[in-house]
């Protein structure tokens, strides 16, 4: 039976212990056993949830490239993109964007996080939320 693996790392900043503990070292065992169907990814459009500076997507996108690959990736066994690459992603996106309905977007964990700090500190309740924090789970969804 073949077991699929997939994971990704949003490229917002430098890895670290965490990121190798909790995703790189149990992803790269897990596509080492038989039968594994693994795929990687730099999830860098999850990035633009949180991150404007290009430069700074664009750094952390190499360094965790090189962090996956010197923690022993082997790229024969493994498909390893880019989220970016994949031109399916938004687009199957925007499709999904537009049969989901807005109140079960309005109890997302991010969504719900950030009003709850808003209303918390008296500011209005979408004060700094951007469309892309509340579409958040949709995009994924369609990474999943």
């Amino acid at each position: 039976m073949t077991r699929r693996v997939l994971t990704g790392i949003t490229t917002t900043g430098t890895p670290h212990l965490g990121n190798y503990v909790g995703a790189i070292r149990p992803a790269i065992a897990a596509s080492r056993e038989a039968g594994a169907e693994s795929f990687f990814f730099l999830a860098d459009y999850h990035a633009l949830i949180k991150c404007d500076e290009p430069a700074r997507i664009e750094r952390s996108r190499l360094e965790i490239a090189a962090t996956w690959l010197a923690a022993g990736l082997d790229t024969s066994r493994v498909t390893f993109y880019r989220q970016s690459d994949i031109p399916e992603v938004p687009e199957l996106t925007w499709l999904l964007t537009c049969v989901t309905p807005k109140g079960l977007m309005n109890r997302s964990h991010a969504y719900k996080a950030s009003t709850d700090v808003n209303t918390a500190s008296g500011e209005d309740i979408d004060a700094g939320i951007t469309m892309g924090l509340f579409s958040y789970p949709i995009l994924m969804a369609v990474t999943s």
